[in-house]
């Protein structure tokens, strides 16, 4: 087993193309390549999402968690798979299916969101992973997701 890796900001802007309001990832903390990774999305009130979702009762979307589970496990990806170390900007990764996904608890403004992806599966250019998210280490929502690759020039 490798020694885990940790991914600052910068590095993450390097693989995900996604930008204010809807990059859902601050930091990687470990990352095993192949394996697992564990990263995080700090949540403060000033995300726009909370303004209408509730006006008085601010709740992170589901939808917007298992995007950010989704951001997480390309992550794992790109780090998994040489083709796309090589040339990570030629690459868009697209949500392929979403399976077993289950809320167990609200997240807040104030709350770090501790995402994790496990379970990595490869066949051809579909890639399956189990994933889970905690605040404070409860289990907040949990899903099977998979993701699929194509070349950026196909768009």
């Amino acid at each position: 087993m490798s020694e885990p890796i940790s991914i600052d900001i910068k590095g993450i802007l390097g693989i995900l193309p996604h930008r204010y309001p809807f990059l859902l990832v601050d930091r990687v903390v470990a990352l095993v390549p192949g394996e697992s990774i564990q990263a995080y999305k700090n949540l403060t009130f000033n995300e726009p999402f909370f303004q209408g979702h509730f006006p008085g009762v601010p709740v992170m979307p589901g939808v917007l968690i298992i995007e950010a589970m989704a951001q997480t496990g390309v992550i794992l990806v790109a780090h998994s798979f040489p083709e796309f170390q090589e040339h990570p900007g030629d690459q868009i990764y697209l949500f392929a299916g979403i399976e077993k996904a289950r809320f167990r608890a609200p997240v807040r403004p104030g709350d770090k969101l501790v995402l994790e992806c496990t379970n990595l599966t490869h066949k051809m250019k579909l890639w399956k992973m189990d994933a889970k998210a905690y605040v404070d280490g409860t289990l907040v929502a949990e899903a099977r997701l998979s993701a699929s690759a194509l070349p950026k020039e196909s768009f």
